[in-house]
């Protein structure tokens, strides 16, 4: 008989025949999510995300429910790069049946600032630990305190890492599968820093306005332009190779 957590459905036959194999989930998640891992699915368990069965053999046993879930975590992840725990209260609020808005990565509001100045609208994120950041990006300690020396992964002061540091690691491990290693990758840490300048120099007047929908707008402006920086670059580099752009 299989145990059955959140209150889930009985043990009928038809109920049985719904349930996956964590490779049967793997299998059906793979073409949205082609990075993902047995070993990423059994994290994402170990921290609540999801609750699947038990055989009483220990096996683990998805329904189809289980499954939408993971969906939506990992999209989530993708698209706006969340912490786990924020992930965990968002669908918690919604299963409840709570209009819970997604929280986004909001700027901590920082020395410069002036004095009264409104928070941007809609709930703030918090940082992502490191022992998340490992777990997230599937690497050890060392690897993650190499990449820390080379300036591709940067430490917050309150020692934990923005959530886009969890996208850079994924993609130095992908980078990494080819043969191209942390120091090869450091003169594209510097043009990228370049870029960053030069999109600085457009929107800085915006961001120190006191209008908080000038500075929002200042924000939705550097990542238009961070788009097209990128863009450009990936162009650049395909037209260097020779490769004919689609």
């Amino acid at each position: 008989m299989l145990q059955t957590p959140r209150g889930g459905a009985g043990t009928g036959t038809a109920t049985d025949r719904r349930l996956m194999s964590i490779g049967t989930v793997l299998n059906a998640l793979r073409d949205e999510f082609p990075e993902v891992t047995i070993s990423k699915i059994r994290f994402l368990e170990s921290e609540g995300l999801i609750e699947p069965q038990r055989t009483p053999s220990g096996y683990r046993k998805f329904s189809p429910e289980d499954v939408e879930r993971l969906g939506h975590v990992l999209r989530i992840q993708r698209d706006h790069y969340l912490p786990l725990k924020v992930i965990r209260e968002y669908l918690d609020a919604l299963e409840r049946g709570e209009r819970a808005p997604l929280p986004s990565l909001g700027r901590q509001r920082g020395p410069g600032d002036a004095e009264g100045q409104e928070e941007l609208e809609g709930p703030t994120a918090a940082r992502v630990g490191r022992d998340e950041l490992l777990a997230l990006a599937e690497i050890d300690e060392e690897q993650l305190t190499e990449w820390e020396t080379y300036g591709l992964v940067v430490r917050l002061p309150d020692g934990g890492y923005d959530a886009e540091a969890v996208t850079v690691a994924s993609l130095v491990v992908e980078l990494g599968r080819f043969g191209i290693e942390p120091r090869h990758l450091r003169a594209m840490k510097s043009a990228a820093e370049r870029e960053a300048g030069l999109v600085d120099q457009v929107v800085a007047p915006l961001r120190r306005h006191r209008n908080p929908q000038t500075r929002a707008h200042a924000e939705a402006r550097a990542k238009e332009l961070a788009g097209l920086t990128g863009k450009l670059h990936s162009a650049l580099v395909q037209t260097a190779l020779g490769i004919r752009l689609p």
